[in-house]
């Protein structure tokens, strides 16, 4: 799966995922008016109203990026009806030839990591048939429990060429309470994290240079990126903290290969609220989505401008 991101990244020459993480605050008044007309103030008029706004966005600029990354919990708190609008989200991107990439967390002793996984890589049995419930492409894992949460997920990579992207330097400012403890020896414990998800890329190399296990390491901390590239040099990074959160453009040529590959940078307010944001506030509600396909150009130039 690996393979088929980079190629997408070449076709557009854009390493970028945008974030489909909606919240209600960031879905103009006329698309949740229309929803709430339809299915009342409920979980499915909600629903309804994130739909309609993932839709619009991903229409104005999947020819320019080569992945999306929708955040689960963004749908899972309107119930069932967000969980649907998850699903139909994943669909969406995937018939525009979107990489989808399930910003989903997962991570737990081994039976129900393998539960996890089929559910969002792989295929469940029922009855006599397999059924691929979410069918993402990558997921994002949590490696706390280590590595018998983890193998159940690289299994499923290796059935199915699916990726997975394991947590290790976090973008959240409180990242650090854990991810920075220093460890015998004096190595933050990220370190210890970057050589183990190292070694379980091993476990699943496509063809070329890069594995479907890969890392994630957050742009609001660029040394730290520049050390953990070096301890995975076989791992592609998903970098969030892009624009909202404070990374740009000049902090993320370290995360990057030689070759120019190795890393994605992931926006999500940034674009899909972008008609909120001050930049772009001419564009209006009544043209969001325009807005996001203007904050991802934007995007685009300043990675091209600073990554060469």
């Amino acid at each position: 799966m690996i393979n088929t991101l980079i190629k997408k990244i070449r076709q557009v020459d854009a390493p970028i995922v945008a974030g489909l993480d909606p919240t209600l605050k960031f879905v103009p008044e006329h698309i949740k008016q229309k929803a709430f007309e339809e299915f009342g103030e409920t979980l499915e008029g909600a629903a309804e109203a994130v739909w309609q706004f993932n839709k619009a966005i991903i229409d104005n600029i999947h020819d320019l990026i080569p992945a999306v990354k929708p955040q689960v919990a963004m749908y899972e708190q309107f119930g069932i009806p967000g969980l649907i609008t998850f699903k139909k989200t994943v669909d969406y991107c995937k018939a525009k030839d979107l990489v989808v990439i399930g910003d989903v967390k997962r991570g737990d002793i081994g039976s129900t990591s393998a539960a996890y996984a089929a559910a969002h890589l792989g295929k469940t049995a029922v009855g006599s048939g397999l059924i691929a419930p979410f069918d993402e492409d990558f997921i994002t894992v949590n490696p706390y429990l280590g590595t018998d949460g983890v193998k159940p997920f690289i299994d499923a990579c290796n059935q199915y060429n699916k990726g997975i992207f394991v947590l290790v330097k976090t973008s959240n400012p409180s990242s650090g309470e854990f991810q920075d403890r220093l460890l015998e020896g004096g190595e933050p414990l990220y370190c210890t994290v970057a050589q183990k998800v190292a070694e379980w890329a091993s476990l699943s190399m496509d063809t070329g240079d890069y594995s479907n296990v890969g890392a994630v390491v957050g742009a609001t901390y660029p040394e730290i990126g520049k050390t953990l590239r070096k301890y995975m040099p076989k791992c592609f990074i998903l970098v969030p903290g892009y624009g909202a959160q404070g990374g740009s453009g000049k902090d993320l040529a370290a995360f990057f290969n030689e070759d120019g590959l190795g890393a994605i940078v992931n926006s999500s307010r940034g674009i899909i609220a972008a008609y909120q944001n001050e930049k772009y506030e001419s564009f209006g509600p009544e043209n969001f989505a325009d807005a996001a396909r203007q904050a991802v150009l934007d995007m685009r130039e300043d990675l091209k401008n600073n990554l060469g």
